[in-house]
Protein backbone atom coordinates (compact mmCIF):
# COMPACT_ATOMS: atom_id res chain seq x y z
CA UNK A 1 0.00 0.00 0.00
CA UNK A 2 2.83 2.39 0.94
CA UNK A 3 4.64 1.54 -2.33
CA UNK A 4 1.54 2.43 -4.33
CA UNK A 5 1.19 5.68 -2.41
CA UNK A 6 4.84 6.63 -3.11
CA UNK A 7 4.37 5.88 -6.82
CA UNK A 8 1.29 8.06 -7.01
CA UNK A 9 3.04 10.94 -5.25
CA UNK A 10 6.05 10.62 -7.59
CA UNK A 11 3.82 10.71 -10.68
CA UNK A 12 2.04 13.78 -9.35
CA UNK A 13 5.29 15.64 -8.73
CA UNK A 14 6.62 14.77 -12.19
CA UNK A 15 3.42 16.01 -13.84
CA UNK A 16 3.61 19.26 -11.87
CA UNK A 17 7.24 19.78 -12.89
CA UNK A 18 6.42 19.23 -16.54
CA UNK A 19 3.66 21.85 -16.33
CA UNK A 20 6.21 24.38 -15.08
CA UNK A 21 8.49 23.96 -18.12
CA UNK A 22 8.37 26.82 -20.69
CA UNK A 23 5.67 26.23 -23.27
CA UNK A 24 3.99 23.51 -21.21
CA UNK A 25 1.96 25.64 -18.81
CA UNK A 26 -1.76 25.96 -19.56
CA UNK A 27 -3.15 29.45 -19.14
CA UNK A 28 -6.87 30.14 -18.83
CA UNK A 29 -7.89 32.66 -21.44
CA UNK A 30 -11.27 34.35 -21.02
CA UNK A 31 -13.57 33.64 -23.93
CA UNK A 32 -14.20 36.63 -26.15
CA UNK A 33 -17.65 38.01 -25.49
CA UNK A 34 -19.67 37.62 -28.64
CA UNK A 35 -22.98 38.91 -27.30
CA UNK A 36 -24.37 42.37 -26.58
CA UNK A 37 -27.12 42.43 -23.96
CA UNK A 38 -29.36 45.45 -24.35
CA UNK A 39 -31.96 46.51 -21.83
CA UNK A 40 -35.25 48.10 -22.81
CA UNK A 41 -38.81 48.20 -21.53
CA UNK A 42 -40.93 46.54 -24.22
CA UNK A 43 -44.06 48.56 -23.57
CA UNK A 44 -43.44 51.74 -25.52
CA UNK A 45 -44.64 51.29 -29.12
CA UNK A 46 -43.49 51.87 -31.77
CA UNK A 47 -40.03 52.15 -30.23
CA UNK A 48 -39.99 49.22 -27.81
CA UNK A 49 -42.71 46.57 -28.04
CA UNK A 50 -43.43 42.92 -28.88
CA UNK A 51 -44.97 41.33 -31.96
CA UNK A 52 -47.85 38.84 -32.10
CA UNK A 53 -45.44 36.06 -31.10
CA UNK A 54 -44.14 37.98 -28.12
CA UNK A 55 -40.79 38.73 -29.77
CA UNK A 56 -39.12 42.16 -29.35
CA UNK A 57 -39.98 44.62 -32.10
CA UNK A 58 -39.80 48.33 -32.81
CA UNK A 59 -37.48 51.21 -33.65
CA UNK A 60 -35.12 50.58 -30.73
CA UNK A 61 -35.04 46.84 -31.37
CA UNK A 62 -34.12 47.39 -35.02
CA UNK A 63 -31.48 49.94 -33.98
CA UNK A 64 -30.03 47.47 -31.46
CA UNK A 65 -29.68 44.75 -34.09
CA UNK A 66 -28.05 47.15 -36.56
CA UNK A 67 -25.53 48.06 -33.86
CA UNK A 68 -24.91 44.38 -33.18
CA UNK A 69 -24.14 43.75 -36.85
CA UNK A 70 -21.55 46.53 -36.92
CA UNK A 71 -19.91 45.27 -33.71
CA UNK A 72 -20.06 41.65 -34.85
CA UNK A 73 -22.06 40.59 -31.82
CA UNK A 74 -25.28 38.68 -31.26
CA UNK A 75 -27.86 40.97 -29.68
CA UNK A 76 -29.86 39.83 -26.67
CA UNK A 77 -32.81 42.02 -25.67
CA UNK A 78 -33.59 41.98 -21.94
CA UNK A 79 -37.05 43.32 -21.12
CA UNK A 80 -36.69 45.42 -17.96
CA UNK A 81 -38.96 47.88 -16.17
CA UNK A 82 -37.86 51.40 -17.07
CA UNK A 83 -36.87 52.41 -13.55
CA UNK A 84 -34.79 49.23 -13.28
CA UNK A 85 -32.73 49.83 -16.41
CA UNK A 86 -29.97 51.97 -14.90
CA UNK A 87 -29.50 49.64 -11.89
CA UNK A 88 -29.28 46.69 -14.32
CA UNK A 89 -26.63 48.52 -16.36
CA UNK A 90 -24.57 49.48 -13.32
CA UNK A 91 -24.65 45.92 -11.96
CA UNK A 92 -23.50 44.43 -15.28
CA UNK A 93 -26.71 42.57 -16.10
CA UNK A 94 -26.92 44.48 -19.39
CA UNK A 95 -24.31 46.17 -21.58
CA UNK A 96 -26.36 49.08 -22.94
CA UNK A 97 -29.74 50.77 -22.58
CA UNK A 98 -31.64 51.57 -25.77
CA UNK A 99 -35.06 52.43 -24.42
CA UNK A 100 -36.11 55.93 -25.49
CA UNK A 101 -34.09 57.29 -22.57
CA UNK A 102 -33.73 61.04 -22.26
CA UNK A 103 -30.25 62.38 -21.56
CA UNK A 104 -30.36 64.29 -18.26
CA UNK A 105 -27.78 65.68 -15.86
CA UNK A 106 -29.22 63.54 -13.08
CA UNK A 107 -28.82 60.33 -15.08
CA UNK A 108 -25.30 61.35 -16.09
CA UNK A 109 -24.32 60.98 -12.44
CA UNK A 110 -24.91 57.23 -12.77
CA UNK A 111 -24.25 56.39 -16.43
CA UNK A 112 -22.63 57.73 -19.58
CA UNK A 113 -24.56 58.52 -22.76
CA UNK A 114 -23.83 58.29 -26.44
CA UNK A 115 -24.29 61.24 -28.73
CA UNK A 116 -28.01 62.09 -29.04
CA UNK A 117 -29.86 60.22 -31.77
CA UNK A 118 -33.38 61.66 -31.40
CA UNK A 119 -35.00 64.93 -30.31
CA UNK A 120 -38.45 65.12 -28.73
CA UNK A 121 -40.15 66.96 -25.88
CA UNK A 122 -42.61 66.83 -23.02
CA UNK A 123 -46.22 67.71 -23.74
CA UNK A 124 -49.71 67.02 -22.38
CA UNK A 125 -52.62 64.66 -22.84
CA UNK A 126 -55.67 66.36 -21.31
CA UNK A 127 -59.40 65.68 -21.09
CA UNK A 128 -61.29 66.75 -24.19
CA UNK A 129 -63.43 69.33 -22.40
CA UNK A 130 -60.69 70.48 -20.05
CA UNK A 131 -59.83 74.16 -19.75
CA UNK A 132 -56.12 73.26 -19.59
CA UNK A 133 -54.19 74.75 -22.50
CA UNK A 134 -50.63 74.72 -21.18
CA UNK A 135 -48.52 73.21 -18.44
CA UNK A 136 -48.85 76.47 -16.48
CA UNK A 137 -52.58 75.77 -16.10
CA UNK A 138 -51.83 72.64 -14.07
CA UNK A 139 -49.99 74.15 -11.12
CA UNK A 140 -53.13 74.96 -9.15
CA UNK A 141 -54.88 73.50 -6.10
CA UNK A 142 -57.50 70.94 -7.06
CA UNK A 143 -55.62 69.77 -10.17
CA UNK A 144 -54.38 66.19 -10.55
CA UNK A 145 -51.40 65.45 -12.79
CA UNK A 146 -50.52 61.90 -13.85
CA UNK A 147 -46.92 60.88 -14.59
CA UNK A 148 -45.11 57.62 -15.26
CA UNK A 149 -42.62 56.68 -12.56
CA UNK A 150 -38.98 57.29 -13.41
CA UNK A 151 -39.60 59.38 -16.54
CA UNK A 152 -38.57 62.96 -17.21
CA UNK A 153 -42.26 63.85 -16.94
CA UNK A 154 -42.12 62.58 -13.37
CA UNK A 155 -38.99 64.64 -12.70
CA UNK A 156 -40.46 67.77 -14.27
CA UNK A 157 -43.68 67.54 -12.24
CA UNK A 158 -41.81 66.90 -9.00
CA UNK A 159 -39.58 69.93 -9.51
CA UNK A 160 -41.99 72.39 -11.13
CA UNK A 161 -45.55 71.59 -10.11
CA UNK A 162 -46.04 72.41 -6.44
CA UNK A 163 -49.75 73.07 -5.98
CA UNK A 164 -51.42 70.20 -7.85
CA UNK A 165 -51.78 66.59 -6.72
CA UNK A 166 -49.18 64.34 -8.36
CA UNK A 167 -50.31 60.85 -9.37
CA UNK A 168 -47.27 58.62 -9.94
CA UNK A 169 -48.04 55.41 -11.83
CA UNK A 170 -45.93 52.48 -13.04
CA UNK A 171 -47.55 52.11 -16.46
CA UNK A 172 -48.23 54.53 -19.30
CA UNK A 173 -51.62 52.90 -19.96
CA UNK A 174 -52.70 53.50 -16.37
CA UNK A 175 -51.85 57.21 -16.63
CA UNK A 176 -53.78 57.53 -19.89
CA UNK A 177 -56.78 55.82 -18.31
CA UNK A 178 -56.78 58.35 -15.47
CA UNK A 179 -57.21 61.15 -18.03
CA UNK A 180 -59.78 59.23 -20.09
CA UNK A 181 -61.89 58.59 -16.99
CA UNK A 182 -61.58 62.18 -15.79
CA UNK A 183 -59.63 61.27 -12.66
CA UNK A 184 -56.56 63.24 -13.79
CA UNK A 185 -56.49 66.62 -15.50
CA UNK A 186 -53.39 65.81 -17.55
CA UNK A 187 -50.71 63.24 -18.26
CA UNK A 188 -47.18 64.60 -18.83
CA UNK A 189 -45.35 62.50 -21.41
CA UNK A 190 -43.42 62.72 -24.67
CA UNK A 191 -44.83 63.92 -28.00
CA UNK A 192 -44.89 60.57 -29.79
CA UNK A 193 -46.76 58.71 -27.09
CA UNK A 194 -49.12 61.60 -26.45
CA UNK A 195 -50.01 61.70 -30.14
CA UNK A 196 -50.68 57.96 -30.18
CA UNK A 197 -52.69 58.00 -26.96
CA UNK A 198 -54.81 60.85 -28.27
CA UNK A 199 -55.47 58.90 -31.49
CA UNK A 200 -56.75 55.95 -29.46
CA UNK A 201 -58.95 58.19 -27.29
CA UNK A 202 -60.13 61.02 -29.54
CA UNK A 203 -63.59 61.09 -27.98
CA UNK A 204 -62.30 61.79 -24.49
CA UNK A 205 -58.90 63.51 -24.80
CA UNK A 206 -56.93 66.30 -26.46
CA UNK A 207 -53.22 66.34 -27.28
CA UNK A 208 -51.27 69.53 -26.57
CA UNK A 209 -48.27 68.54 -28.66
CA UNK A 210 -46.24 71.72 -28.59
CA UNK A 211 -43.38 70.71 -26.25
CA UNK A 212 -42.76 72.77 -23.13
CA UNK A 213 -39.43 71.01 -22.54
CA UNK A 214 -37.23 69.83 -25.42
CA UNK A 215 -35.34 66.59 -24.78
CA UNK A 216 -32.83 64.33 -26.52
CA UNK A 217 -32.50 60.57 -26.33
CA UNK A 218 -29.23 58.67 -26.10
CA UNK A 219 -27.88 55.17 -25.61
CA UNK A 220 -26.77 54.65 -22.00
CA UNK A 221 -23.47 52.93 -21.12
CA UNK A 222 -21.57 52.14 -17.95
CA UNK A 223 -19.31 54.94 -16.83
CA UNK A 224 -15.77 54.61 -18.08
CA UNK A 225 -16.56 52.25 -20.97
CA UNK A 226 -14.90 54.58 -23.46
CA UNK A 227 -14.14 51.93 -26.08
CA UNK A 228 -17.77 50.86 -26.41
CA UNK A 229 -18.91 54.49 -26.26
CA UNK A 230 -16.65 55.34 -29.19
CA UNK A 231 -17.98 52.37 -31.17
CA UNK A 232 -21.58 53.35 -30.46
CA UNK A 233 -21.03 56.98 -31.48
CA UNK A 234 -19.27 55.90 -34.67
CA UNK A 235 -22.20 53.61 -35.49
CA UNK A 236 -24.81 56.33 -34.86
CA UNK A 237 -22.96 58.79 -37.11
CA UNK A 238 -22.59 56.28 -39.93
CA UNK A 239 -26.16 54.99 -39.56
CA UNK A 240 -27.52 58.52 -39.87
CA UNK A 241 -25.34 59.38 -42.87
CA UNK A 242 -26.48 56.21 -44.64
CA UNK A 243 -30.17 57.08 -44.14
CA UNK A 244 -30.77 54.47 -41.46
CA UNK A 245 -32.89 56.69 -39.25
CA UNK A 246 -34.97 57.84 -42.20
CA UNK A 247 -35.69 54.20 -43.02
CA UNK A 248 -36.70 53.47 -39.44
CA UNK A 249 -39.01 56.50 -39.52
CA UNK A 250 -40.63 55.35 -42.74
CA UNK A 251 -41.06 51.81 -41.40
CA UNK A 252 -42.41 52.51 -37.93
CA UNK A 253 -43.46 56.18 -37.87
CA UNK A 254 -44.76 57.07 -41.32
CA UNK A 255 -48.12 58.38 -40.14
CA UNK A 256 -46.55 60.37 -37.34
CA UNK A 257 -43.98 61.90 -39.71
CA UNK A 258 -46.76 63.12 -41.99
CA UNK A 259 -48.87 64.44 -39.10
CA UNK A 260 -45.98 66.30 -37.51
CA UNK A 261 -45.12 67.83 -40.85
CA UNK A 262 -48.70 69.14 -41.16
CA UNK A 263 -48.54 70.49 -37.61
CA UNK A 264 -45.17 72.12 -38.40
CA UNK A 265 -43.43 70.31 -35.56
CA UNK A 266 -39.90 69.06 -36.27
CA UNK A 267 -39.68 65.29 -36.59
CA UNK A 268 -37.62 63.26 -34.18
CA UNK A 269 -34.55 61.89 -35.96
Amino acid sequence: MRKCYRMIMLATLVAAAVMLLPGCRETAKPAAKDTLTIGMELSYPPFEMTDEKGEPKGVSVALAHELGKVLGKKVIIRNTAFDGLIPALKSGKIDLIISSMTITDERRKSVDFSDPYLSTGLCLLVAKNSAVNSVADLDKPGMTVAVKKGTTGHTYATQRIKNAKLLVLDKEAAAVLEVVQGKADAFIYDQMSTYQNWKKNRDTTRALLNPFQVEKWGIALRKGDEQLKGQVNSFLKSFREQGGFERLGDTYLKEQKESFKELKYPFYF
